[in-house]
């Protein structure tokens, strides 16, 4: 997978005195460490997916563009329990997830992992093993989610923006309405 950065967003339609298109399309100049690209969308899809100059974005097989986010999650075990909460906001409240956040500049993917977890749950984990890397394309934008085993250390799972949260054993883990990246996760552990 090629990650681009948007560089710069101009109207395709600048200049023209007839079109047939239905609504306003933008050119979006995009770069990778390889490569360079131009691409037309339309500016109602760049406002829906959130893409701006400067974000990264990816191309997917069918010519789509997607905004990029990287992620990380922690399936933080106690014994033969897994942590899961269910979002308590967006597009997505009420599903189910691994705790976890956006990584932020500077930041080692553990380095997030434990401040995105002290944020969101008052505690301090231990970052273990990667389990792996789940890519999602979800319908506005590409999930990059890196994935580790993690155990509680210090303090209690205090939910601050979750609506709901359980320890789930394997046999439990399908019971709940999981996001479909998360639920890719449960393939693997």
């Amino acid at each position: 997978m090629e990650i681009f950065t948007v560089e710069q967003i101009t109207e395709a339609d600048f200049g023209c005195e007839e079109t047939e298109r239905k609504e306003p399309f933008a050119l979006l100049k995009l770069r990778s460490e390889e490569n360079e690209k131009f691409v037309e969308v339309s500016e109602a899809e760049l406002a829906n997916k959130g893409i701006s100059e400067g974000k990264k974005v990816i191309i997917t097989d069918d010519g789509n563009v997607l905004k990029y986010v990287r992620v990380v999650a922690a399936v933080i075990r106690d014994g033969d329990k897994i942590f899961a909460t269910a979002r308590g906001y967006g597009e997505f409240k009420g599903w189910w997830e691994f705790p976890g956040g956006k990584i932020e500049k500077g930041e080692t993917p553990q380095q997030a992992l434990v401040r995105e977890i002290k944020e969101e749950l008052s505690a301090t984990i231990e970052v273990g093993e990667l389990i792996g890397t789940i890519e999602y394309d979800y319908p506005t934008f590409h999930l990059s989610m890196d994935c580790f085993w993690a155990k509680l250390v210090e303090g209690e799972l205090i939910l601050k923006e979750a609506e709901a949260a359980r320890w789930l054993t394997h046999d439990e883990l399908l019971s709940v309405n999981w996001l479909p990246a998360d639920r890719d996760l449960i393939k693997f552990i």
